[in-house]
């Protein structure tokens, strides 16, 4: 008999009770990471090797967790990263995620590949008063007018930013998926993508690749990214910036944010953890656009020393899909209030009264390339 978690008093337990709900081929695509799953593991643990100083005796009233993020002042810079086929997890899928994200006023980034319309999960988010961002995440279909389309219907829905994810022009090696035979159950798939036709393959010759000479003829560029900025009124955020130089380039193609993602250790492994990728790409931006972090965000102590970074914001994604596993909607909402709760004493514990000055809290805190020590503006 499985061992019980009786109240989950932090994320892990809420990851022990969705071990227990989700049969071992839902855990292995929900769970695992790319090949040796080496970035995965380095996620959780780089956050966890950089430690906190603490001081003493500073005035705390009145403290708190907004963050300005894109013209809008929010609550706190926890939002939920977008995850495909909800559904899977639980029968409420993207709607449950929703209900909780508004209600606890964390922003959410709805999936290309969610199980749910987009259409429906928007009402739910935009009704709430106290709710965060809502934005749509995007992948640039071959079929560049079905793309379009998707993106209209994003707008009229009332999406508020494009998040297009651009380290995934094809799947990692996902052993734990191959071993257990992942497939879609009937009636859960990527609805949004319905009437979505698939590219003729190509007539290989002989010597030729299926990857680079067919599938990846058709893997965006920097030149979509210049056309996605043509077609929408919307600001437009790049997800899976890792490398300085395409903080660079996202800042000269127009992009009104960067999040860095490694994309939870799912695509390329032995890639940094994000906690070690974040402050290059803070550097280089400079305070020009919002730069946001994801992937192994655990505690609100994580959440601090990402703030101390110079993150913006934080996505969290697969605790929300533990919380949603076992407890639905309610599950989700308490891994937000877990995660907030546990900012809001680390910041008290550190002397920080504010995310502004979050860098003043980290050990050995980071400097920028002039020297100067980094802040985190709200």
């Amino acid at each position: 008999m499985k061992a019980t978690v009786p109240i989950p008093a932090c994320l892990g337990d809420h990851e022990a009770l969705a071990a227990q709900q989700l049969d071992a081929a839902a855990w292995a695509y929900f769970q695992g990471g790319a090949a040796d799953e080496i970035t995965l593991r380095e996620n959780r643990q780089a956050w966890q090797r950089l430690t906190l100083n603490a001081r003493v005796l500073r005035p705390l009233a009145g403290g708190h967790t907004c963050v300005s993020l894109l013209g809008r002042t929010l609550a706190h810079p926890i939002l939920v990263a977008p995850m495909a086929h909800q559904r899977l997890a639980h029968p409420d899928g993207e709607l449950a995620t929703a209900l909780a994200a508004a209600a606890l006023g964390a922003g959410l980034v709805l999936s290309t590949q969610a199980s749910t319309l987009l259409e429906d999960v928007a009402p739910l988010v935009l009704g709430e008063a106290a709710r965060g961002p809502l934005w749509f995440q995007l992948y640039i279909q071959p079929d560049r007018a079905f793309t379009r389309d998707l993106v209209q219907r994003a707008e009229a829905a009332g999406y508020e930013a494009l998040v297009l994810t651009v380290d995934a022009p094809v799947s990692g090696v996902r052993d734990q998926e191959r071993r257990h035979a992942f497939a879609l159950p009937p009636g859960i798939g990527s609805v949004n993508l319905l009437g979505l036709s698939s590219p003729r393959p190509a007539a290989l010759q002989p010597g030729q690749s299926a990857l680079f000479d067919d599938l990846l003829t058709h893997a965006p560029t920097w030149d979509d990214v210049a056309w996605l900025r043509s077609i929408t009124r919307l600001p437009l955020l790049l997800k899976g910036i890792t490398h300085p130089a395409d903080a660079l380039l996202a800042l000269e193609h127009g992009a009104a944010g960067v999040i860095v993602s490694n994309h939870g250790g799912r695509t390329l492994d032995t890639l940094p953890a994000t906690a070690e990728l974040l402050p290059p790409v803070v550097d280089v931006v400079d305070g020009r656009i919002p730069v946001l972090v994801d992937g192994g965000i655990r505690r609100g102590t994580d959440v601090l020393k990402a703030m101390a970074l110079g993150a913006s914001a934080v996505l969290v994604g697969r605790p929300v899909m533990h919380g949603l596993a076992h407890g639905g909607a309610q599950g989700v909402a308490h891994v937000l209030r877990l995660l907030r709760d546990e900012l809001e004493i680390a910041m008290a514990l550190s002397g920080c009264r504010e995310l502004a000055t979050a860098a003043e809290v980290l050990h050995q805190p980071v400097t920028s390339r002039a020297g100067i020590r980094r802040t985190h503006s709200i």
